[in-house]
């Protein structure tokens, strides 16, 4: 994955300075298209939860000292488990300070080193209120039974990645999710939320 992201940036870098002289041809695009979609939904590094094999696949940008990002992920939790068939990709954006940084290379080593600890660690920064510090993410960890890790940059890469990701499709600020071919932004209501997870569903089964 990240030579598949060197390669992506490095092409779309490429390109752009060059879009002046000339626009992209069909087939760049395409190359763009299916860069990005991999990036999105194939990153082994991003942290995911409901269904291995999803016929729905969201992607939400979120970050844990986020009070709008804490609102949405019990809803996005709730998603997954009423709907089997689906699974959420989170994606986070440390865009509000160092502990939001600190928080989300937390999360990030947790699911590389210890998968199956990733989920109620998530939960429990999530609960949160207010900003993290070094002490409620040490507390985190405690009370979710997440082993300690030590942060590395591989975290940082992740990181990077998302917020390249995040200016390629036009995300701003947190929380924001993509749903099929539609994008939400913000903590919307539940009824809102599921009835969009619904149709892009349907969609996909052909309904």
């Amino acid at each position: 994955m990240k030579y598949l992201i060197v390669l992506f940036f490095t092409l779309f870098t490429g390109l752009s300075l060059a879009q002046e002289a000339a626009p992209f041809t069909p087939e760049q695009e395409k190359q763009i298209e299916a860069l990005i979609q991999e990036a999105l939904f194939n990153d082994p590094a991003s942290p995911r939860i409901g269904a291995k094999k999803a016929t729905l696949t969201l992607i939400n940008f979120t970050d844990y000292n986020c009070p709008y990002c804490k609102q949405l992920d019990p809803m996005l939790e709730k998603i997954v488990q009423k709907y089997p068939q689906v699974a959420v990709v989170i994606k986070p954006l440390p865009f509000k300070g160092e502990s939001s940084v600190l928080s989300a290379r937390t999360a990030l080593t947790t699911w590389r080193e210890h998968p199956a600890q990733f989920q109620a660690l998530h939960e429990k920064l999530m609960q949160k209120r207010g900003y993290h510090t070094a002490a409620s993410i040490a507390q985190a960890q405690e009370k979710s039974g997440a082993t300690a890790v030590t942060l590395d940059e591989k975290s940082n890469e992740t990181l990077s990645t998302n917020l390249q990701l995040a200016r390629l499709v036009g995300v701003q600020g947190t929380p924001a999710t993509i749903i099929g071919d539609e994008m939400i932004l913000g903590a919307v209501s539940w009824e809102t939320l599921e009835e969009v997870v619904k149709e892009k569903l349907a969609a996909a089964n052909g309904q």
